[in-house]
Order: C-alpha cells, then sequence, then structure tokens
C-alpha cells in the first residue's frame, strides 16, 4: 500500500468526479492506465518574447514538467497549440530551438501572435501550415486559423472537408485549431459553415482550442467536445499555467485532466 500511495501522491491524484458526475477513485485510475492506448499532450499560448514577462522561465517550466511527466507516462506526442511567440518574427527560430527542447514528437499550430510569412512558418517547423497525420488509427488535423496580421480566421474549408473525409477511416479524429470557431467569450469567431461541416463527421472525438488564456475546461456543442488548456506563458489568463494530458482508453472512452503543471486537476471522462 506504501508504494500506491507514494505513486497517488507523486500524480497529486486523491479522486475525481467526471462530468457525467461519476465517481473516480484513485485506485480506479491506477487501474485503468493499462488501459491507455493512446496520450497526448497538449498546450498553448507561450507567448516566448513577449515584453515585460518571463518567457524564458515559463517555457523552460512547461518543457521540463512535460519531460518528467513522459519519463513515467508514455506520450505519443505533443501539440502547441497556436501563440508559439509574440509578435516578432525573428523570434521564430529561436522558440523552435526552446521547443526541440521535448522529448516527444511535436506539432504546432499558428496562432494571431505567430506573425510570420506562411513560408517562413513552414521553413521553420518543416511542415505545411495544414497540417494531418494519423497514428494508431487515429486522425490528427492541425488547421491554420491567422495569418500575418494577426487576423482570426477560419480554416481552409476545402481542405478541412477533404481531411475529414479521409479520416473516416480512422476510429478517432482530433482537431487543433488556435482561434476557437464558436462565439462562446469575447475573442472568438463565428463560423457556422464549418461547425457544420463538423456536425457531419461522426469520429470527431474532440476539438482543441488555444487563444482564451483564461479557459481550461470543456464546452458541448452539437454532441462534440470543444476543449481547452488555458496557458503556459503571456501576462493575462488563469492563475497557474500548464497543459492538458488526453488518454484515449482501450474501449474507446477519453479520460482527460490539466497539470498545473504538477497537479492533475479538472479530470473529465469523454
Amino acid at each position: 500500500m506504501k508504494n500506491r500511495r507514494d505513486f497517488l501522491k507523486t500524480l497529486g491524484l486523491s479522486g475525481a468526479v467526471f462530468l457525467s458526475g461519476e465517481a473516480f477513485s484513485a485506485e480506479s485510475f491506477v487501474a485503468s492506465r493499462s488501459k491507455v492506448k493512446l496520450r497526448f499532450i497538449v498546450a498553448s499560448d507561450g507567448h516566448y518574447g513577449q515584453p515585460k514577462t518571463e518567457f524564458d522561465a515559463m517555457h523552460d517550466t512547461l518543457i521540463g514538467h512535460v519531460n518528467m511527466f513522459a519519463e513515467k507516462e508514455k506520450v505519443d506526442f505533443c501539440v502547441i497549440n497556436g501563440d508559439l511567440f509574440h509578435d516578432d518574427p525573428n523570434l521564430l527560430p529561436q522558440v523552435k530551438l526552446k521547443l526541440d527542447q521535448l522529448k516527444t514528437p511535436y506539432y504546432v499550430t499558428r496562432g494571431n501572435h505567430d506573425r510570420v510569412p506562411d513560408n517562413r512558418w513552414e521553413e521553420v517547423w518543416k511542415m505545411p501550415l495544414n497540417h494531418s497525420f494519423t497514428t494508431k488509427n487515429h486522425a490528427v488535423i492541425l488547421g491554420n486559423t491567422s495569418n500575418i496580421k494577426g487576423e482570426y480566421l477560419m480554416p481552409d474549408l476545402n481542405w478541412m472537408r477533404s481531411e475529414l473525409e479521409k479520416a473516416k477511416a480512422q476510429t478517432n479524429t482530433f482537431i487543433f485549431l488556435h482561434i476557437p470557431q464558436i462565439p462562446w467569450v469575447e475573442h472568438c469567431i463565428d463560423s457556422p459553415d464549418l461547425i457544420k461541416l463538423f456536425g457531419e463527421y461522426k469520429n470527431i472525438k474532440a476539438i482543441f482550442h488555444g487563444h482564451i488564456h483564461s479557459l481550461d475546461g470543456l464546452k458541448m456543442h452539437n454532441g462534440i467536445p470543444y476543449l481547452f488548456d488555458a496557458h503556459f506563458g503571456g501576462n493575462w489568463g488563469t492563475e497557474y499555467r500548464g497543459f492538458r494530458v488526453v488518454e484515449v482508453m482501450k474501449d474507446n472512452s477519453i479520460l482527460t485532466y490539466m497539470m498545473n503543471p504538477t497537479v492533475r486537476i479538472l479530470e473529465e471522462k469523454i
């Protein structure tokens, strides 16, 4: 029992309640870990280089805790979901060097503060602005929602439709877009054509947004979960800076929670 208690203490776990109201004990969590078939991490809004912030230290904290987490639990990939740096295009190669310290494969989306030309973005990251891949029978779609001017955009609808069609062959589809496309709060946009398109694909398991530093929970729309992960940099938002963990179980249920960044909070089951 001592080992189990120590393990739970390390994870910051004492128990949880899902959105459904279902109790989730620490013991059942331990038992469930062998049932995870895919695990990934989402973090956003690092704002590397923002004046009057400790941006280097904030990035070191995120990278250190993500790497520490990945040493204990297998992480298949990470997504840094926009606003990687803060406006100045000269910061792009610097934040790339910093994020390359992550010990798991990672992917990026562009945010409204990532103000560089399209070709420069793709040159540095070695991946297109609109990007997708598959892993373990899951599709991952990363869409572009801004430009060099920092405008809030709907992702390319034709490209998204094409990707969703290809993804129909996969068990689940996960979509990452920096700018929220439903006007839940200020600084979101309204993209009804995109949201209607999402409703046509039943294997969309979750959609992930950055941008709104004060949101770290889940919103539902037309049966699709939309998940936020607050921020790990910048000068506003939730009191803590952390990252989201997503675990896909063998029964295709999902457990997701925030790390703040040392203690897991806001556990939810999808």
